[in-house]
C-alpha cells in the first residue's frame, strides 16, 4: 500500500508542483491550498471524508480505497518537496535549453528533472514512511478482511499472548519507518550542499 500510494503521490505531486511553480493561471493559490489541506486536517476528518466519498460513489472498500486514502496525504509531501526545489532552481537554464531548440519534454528530462531529483527522492521516502505506519485513515478506508501491518498490531496488542510478536513487529516497523526519514534528510542536505 505504501509503495503504490507513494508512486501515485510522486506523479500527482510533481505534476501539480510543476503547474503551480511554472505557470500563472486562475485558481493557482486555491490548488496549492487544496493540495496541502489533507496533511493539515486531523486524520479522523480525512478518514471520514474519504469514507463518505467512497460510500456515496458506491466504491467497495479494500486495498484500492486504502491506497487512495494514503495517496491523498502523501501528495502533500511530494508537492511540498518538489515545489520548494522548483522555486530555488533558476529558470535561466530552462530558457537557455528552449533557446537552443530543445522541446518541452527534452528540457524537462535533461534540465528540470536532474535539478529536482533529490527532492523527488526525499519526498518519496518521507511519503513512504508516513504511509507505511498510517492507522487512522486506514481504519476508515479498509474493507472487511483487509488488513495492513499497523491494523494487525492494533488488534494484536489487545491479546496478551501476542505481545512478544507485537513487540518484535513494532521494532521492525520503527526501523523501517526511521530509515526512509533518515535517508530523506541526508539526501536533502546533500542536495543543498551540492548546490551551495
Amino acid at each position: 500500500v505504501a509503495a503504490v500510494a507513494t508512486a501515485i503521490a510522486l506523479v500527482l505531486g510533481t505534476l501539480a508542483s510543476l503547474a503551480v511553480a511554472r505557470y500563472a493561471f486562475f485558481g493557482r493559490q486555491t490548488i496549492s491550498f487544496l493540495l496541502v489541506l489533507p496533511i493539515a486536517l486531523p486524520g479522523v476528518v480525512t478518514g471520514i471524508a474519504l469514507r463518505t466519498t467512497f460510500v456515496t460513489l458506491g466504491i467497495d472498500f479494500g486495498l484500492l480505497t486504502i491506497v487512495v486514502g494514503h495517496a491523498t496525504f502523501c501528495v502533500v509531501i511530494a508537492f511540498n518537496n518538489v515545489i520548494a526545489r522548483l522555486r530555488r532552481l533558476p529558470r535561466s537554464t530552462e530558457e537557455a535549453s528552449a533557446d537552443l531548440g530543445a522541446d518541452g519534454f527534452s528540457t524537462f528530462r535533461r534540465v528540470t528533472m536532474p535539478g529536482m531529483r533529490t527532492a523527488l527522492l526525499s519526498g518519496g521516502l518521507l511519503a513512504f514512511g508516513l504511509s507505511f505506519d498510517e492507522i487512522i485513515v486506514t481504519n476508515f478506508t479498509a474493507g472487511a478482511g483487509t488488513q495492513t501491518v499497523p491494523m494487525w498490531i492494533l488488534s494484536a496488542i489487545q491479546r496478551p499472548t501476542e505481545l512478544p510478536v507485537v513487540n518484535v513487529v513494532a521494532l521492525v516497523l520503527i526501523v523501517i519507518s526511521v530509515i526512509p526519514v533518515w535517508l530523506a534528510t541526508r539526501i536533502a542536505s546533500e542536495g543543498a550542499l551540492s548546490r551551495g
